[in-house]
């Protein structure tokens, strides 16, 4: 009897959720077209739920129009499946039930024999969760996981799905934004970029852009000057910021080209921003997972409010790229990274062998299977790497100082 697998992608968005699951689908063909094929909507829960699609002939022969999009077909959410208070809330189960013991049931009733979850490291984390329920309850079905985070912050992975392409598009937006330095005088432009935790997008995407400003050509005599439109700093939450110090060197370049442009990780200061606000009585909203809703508490504006006086600007602008980047259809590097990764994937999952497909940093770097109870979240941005010091040394920014690690949370 051909086996029958389940695709499903959750957490946030990433360059690569469609065109993994046309991979997949392109795999299982290739490898066996007797393979039943579904995606639950919406992630966990539409398995919590039992909502799913069926993969059609229509949709076999179609799957390569899934490399050509962004987002993710199926659709995604944040659910938990061990934090049965919030699903209760949500009406995903019912109050005294185990949501692990219903998502092993649904897959059972389902009939999944393979289940596929594309996501970052809360996706496979609750993924390895779920295959851990499975083992101890001989429940016969294996689950593979894909790395997808724009944030690229999946230990021991070095590279997940999604990333560089994020940091592109990231690049791609900042040219748009940085064209506005001069809509006036002494404007202070702060890039937002994607990161909670980690500052590797925010710097890959710096990278990218300063990048593409030296590979132009400028007309200085008629104000087209390279100066204005280059990143002038970058700040990751894993290097402390100096306020003070930093803005003494920024008003030197505000005073000179008549604008700033900063490029922000998101995560970057909010431990500031949070004890302010519960100094001030403020309740600080998390998601299910317990992390903080960036989006509510605005690190952007926040950080525009500390330079704008000691800079004398004129005018803050605040502009962010992740929405923008998240939803990209995957790149070049991207769609090969997901296609060596999808045929893996598809290959393990055949073999009935559990885990997340990924480049292994603790083994040289080599793709692999790698067991669900190494991988986590938090990986932190290494701000010793050579290209990261490069990229500081072009734009006129001392060398990072690590912050203490109990801030890095």
């Amino acid at each position: 009897m051909a086996k029958k697998v389940a695709i499903l992608t959750a957490g946030g968005f990433a360059p690569c959720l469609s065109s993994a699951i046309g991979g997949l689908i392109q795999r299982y063909t290739d490898v066996d077209p007797e393979v039943q094929l579904i995606a639950y909507k919406n992630g966990y829960q539409g398995l919590l739920t039992g909502d799913y699609l069926e993969v059609t002939q229509e949709v076999r022969e179609n799957a390569h129009l899934l490399h050509l999009f962004g987002g993710s077909p199926v659709g995604n959410s944040r659910v938990k499946l061990t934090n049965a208070a919030d699903l209760v809330k949500r009406g995903l189960v019912k109050e005294g039930e185990d949501p692990l013991k219903v998502a092993a049931d649904r897959l059972v009733a389902d009939g999944v024999d393979i289940l596929h979850t594309i996501g970052g490291d809360d996706t496979n984390t609750t993924a390895a969760d779920l295959a851990a329920y499975l083992l101890a309850n001989d429940y016969q079905l294996t689950v593979v996981g894909l790395p997808k985070t724009i944030d690229n912050d999946i230990v021991p992975i070095k590279q997940s799905l999604g990333a560089d392409t994020a940091a592109e598009q990231g690049a791609i937006f900042a040219r748009n934004v940085m064209a506005e330095h001069n809509a006036g005088t002494r404007i202070l432009i702060i890039h937002e970029v994607m990161g909670r935790n980690c500052g590797w997008l925010t710097a890959a995407t710096a990278r990218k852009y300063h990048q593409w400003v030296k590979e132009q050509r400028w007309l200085p005599e008629i104000g087209l000057d390279s100066r204005a439109w280059d990143v002038h700093a970058v700040f990751v939450p894993e290097a402390d910021v100096d306020i003070p110090k930093e803005a003494q060197r920024l008003k030197k370049v505000m005073d000179e080209i008549g604008c700033v442009n900063i490029f922000l990780s998101e995560g970057a200061g909010v431990a500031e921003i949070v004890e302010e606000m519960e100094r001030q009585g403020l309740e600080v909203a998390r998601d299910a997972f317990g992390h903080i809703r960036l989006e509510r508490i605005n690190p952007g504006v926040w950080f525009g409010k500390q330079f704008a006086e000691m800079l004398d600007a004129q005018k803050v602008l605040v502009q962010k790229s992740g929405y923008f980047a998240r939803s990209a259809a995957a790149n070049t590097y991207d769609l090969l990274l997901i296609r060596s990764m999808t045929d893996m994937a598809v290959d393990y999952a055949m073999l009935g062998e559990s885990g997340v497909v990924g480049h292994d940093e603790e083994k040289d770097g080599r793709l692999g299977l790698i067991d669900f109870n190494r991988i986590a979240g938090g990986k932190p941005f290494d701000i010793t790497q050579k290209w990261y010091l490069t990229l500081l040394t072009d734009i006129g920014q001392p060398a990072p100082v690590a912050r203490p690690e109990d801030q890095l949370d």
